[in-house]
């Protein structure tokens, strides 16, 4: 479960949507080594915490995050055998239509995201496969084949 210093949205819980930090205790864990990786995202910090990755993995078993492409990037250079797999909507206009419907985010800070998403496309090259998110289930599907692939090349 990621870390953020963003405050709760309605209805988001300490502990199940994300470990809620003030900048200092999250400042003072980074520094600590604290988190596989991190970033300062749309002035927030949000992160991953290490030790559950790495007990997870010390008891062999798999670990799913949800990071985006600088976050993915940071996680291969700790764990170069990573599998990354670049999820990406099915148009520009889908994802603009996706964001707007979240209802949280200002005309400005969609842009901004939109924007973000072209220059994270450009590194999709970096990533060892890309799935369209254009239904959840066929998604999903397509993931668990990848990993499945990636467990029986191991």
């Amino acid at each position: 479960m990621s870390a953020t210093t963003r405050s709760p949205r309605p209805g988001e819980v300490d502990g199940r949507d994300y470990h809620f930090l003030d900048r200092p205790e999250f400042e003072r864990r980074a520094a600590a080594g604290g988190f596989l990786e991190y970033f300062d995202v749309y002035g927030d910090l949000k992160g991953t915490p290490r030790a559950p990755i790495e007990q997870r993995l010390a008891g062999e078993g798999d670990v799913l995050l949800e990071v985006d492409v600088q976050g993915a990037l940071r996680v291969r250079e700790t764990f170069p055998e990573a599998l990354l797999i670049f999820l990406r909507p099915p148009s520009r206009e889908e994802q603009s239509a996706r964001l707007r419907a979240r209802g949280h985010d200002l005309p400005d800070d969609v842009e901004r995201r939109l924007a973000e998403a072209d220059v994270e496309e450009a590194q999709m090259e970096a990533f060892d496969a890309v799935v369209v998110n254009d239904d959840v289930d066929r998604a999903a599907e397509e993931i668990a084949g990848i990993l499945e692939i990636r467990r029986k090349e191991s």
